[in-house]
């Protein structure tokens, strides 16, 4: 018998209290931008360097980077850290073809297994995190969405795709123990909101059918804050917010200060997370933040900010004995506990392309929305004059646009560029970049691995 939900927490088999807290292991088996550097979506990023590599010699890359990405050794940190849990976020393509739809593909599950396994050796518990579905669910990169719309709540056909590959996942992992449960769709984004409820009823229902006993752990709709879509209270369930702090992100200002008008401090992070949990609060049901985490920059003195900012919010989060789930494990340098050494084959490689994508504000992420300011600043001043009311789901005109000229056609833009820092290396250099992402050839974010260690050494009740 693996976790279930027994009012407003989750207790393992002997019915003592459990309280989730780890990583996600974004950009492994769901690839963004700005955790491997590459430039726009994961499946437009894939396409551009297969037509460099080939077909073959790009799979040889990609499936070996999934090796390299976590391991044995990775497992091991974490648990040595304290963490009883990783949430795995994954990609639809690697179980299903969209000219083959309904067509399980047996060994896109080989790496998740293997992780899984490892995991659960070490007494660490997986959610499985559905983070790109057919037709993606938002509007971002992060669900290898290509345009800005989430064509997911519009089509049918996206949404039985998922009903049935769930259906096949949870029969699966029925009676795999160290399977927490599964988080079915990451951060939704139903523009009316008249779709995500009634598709989740249809989900549980199915998934219910197949395995009755695993936790379901549910986003709310735009992008899991927003839990008025919910029309009852399903059993066995946690419902799922998100927590980044305004001053945490990359275009934040100091903390405690003033971000882009609005003033932050540690009261006004509870205020935010107690906004965004009040459906959990009124249910009685157990409080997850499945993401949240501030971004760092390499100035020690904005950096022990952000690290304020983790350290307020996770003491929050006790007070309220929220678990939570860090984002994110590995990357670049963005946000990661460990990242590719600067001076190793990946980086070695790819590190003027990634400084010129942050000169430009490429990856919604990194961007502190104030590059190339000199050419967007007559667009955005034409677009508040001729449209000022103007205000699109989800973040509004200015983070739309953004969104639609840095993050779409200047990402894209930038796509050959990237592919072509592939061309001519041989298997050997191919190999070595994806092993730049092992652990051993990695750096360890020394500040925050020892904040979350002492974090989690702390009693869980």
């Amino acid at each position: 018998m693996t976790l279930r939900v027994s009012g407003s927490s989750l207790v393992d088999e002997a019915g003592g209290p459990v309280r989730l807290r780890g990583v996600g292991l974004g950009g492994w088996m769901n690839m963004e931008n700005f955790i491997t550097g590459y430039p726009a979506n994961e499946s437009a990023m894939r396409e551009a360097v297969g037509e460099v590599l080939g077909e073959e010699r790009a799979e040889l890359f990609f499936d070996r980077l999934l090796t390299s990405f976590f391991g044995e050794p990775d497992a091991a940190l974490l648990a040595e850290m304290g963490v009883n849990c990783v949430r795995i976020p994954v990609n639809y393509h690697h179980f299903e073809s969209d000219d083959r739809p309904m067509e399980i593909i047996e060994d896109g599950f080989r790496h998740l297994d293997r992780v899984i396994g490892l995991l659960g050796a070490h007494g660490i518990y997986s959610v499985i995190d559905l983070h790109a579905v057919p037709g993606a669910q938002n509007q971002h990169w992060h669900s290898d969405n290509p345009t800005h719309v989430a064509s997911f709540w519009r089509h049918r056909h996206f949404q039985d795709r998922v009903v049935h590959l769930w259906e096949f996942m949870a029969d699966r992992y029925k009676d795999h123990r160290w399977v927490a449960g599964y988080n079915p769709v990451n951060e939704p984004g139903d523009v009316g909101g008249r779709v995500v409820g009634p598709f989740y009823d249809r989900l549980v229902k199915a998934l219910r059918a197949v395995d009755p006993s695993h936790v379901l752990f549910l986003d709310g709709n735009t992008y899991s804050t927003d839990f008025s879509i919910f029309r009852e209270v399903y059993e066995n369930t946690v419902f799922v917010c998100h927590d980044y702090a305004l001053a945490g992100f990359a275009h934040g200002g100091p903390y405690p200060g003033y971000t882009r008008g609005e003033w932050v401090d540690r009261a006004q992070l509870e205020a935010t997370f107690e906004r965004r949990t009040v459906f959990q609060r009124e249910t009685g049901t157990p409080i997850w933040v499945g993401e949240f985490g501030p971004v760092y920059t390499g100035d020690a003195r904005v950096d022990g900010q952000r690290y304020r900012i983790l350290r307020d919010q996770l003491e929050i989060f006790d007070a309220h004995r929220a678990g939570w789930s860090l984002w994110t494990y590995k990357d670049v340098g963005l946000q990661g506990l460990v990242h590719a050494d600067p001076s190793g084959d990946y980086l070695s490689r790819f590190g003027d392309f990634i400084a010129k994508k942050r000169r430009l504000g490429a990856d919604r992420w990194g961007s502190t929305m104030e590059e190339t300011a000199e050419a967007l600043a007559p667009l955005y001043r034409l677009l508040q004059s001729e449209s000022p009311s103007w205000n699109p789901y989800p973040w509004g005109a200015r983070y739309q646009t953004d969104d639609l000229v840095r993050h779409i056609l200047i990402a894209q833009a930038l796509l050959p560029e990237y592919a072509e820092l592939f061309r001519g290396l041989d298997d050997e250099r191919l190999t070595a970049l994806a092993d730049s992402f092992a652990l051993a050839n990695c750096v360890r974010r020394a500040p925050l691995i020892d904040l979350l260690t002492e974090n989690l050494s702390r009693p869980t009740a």
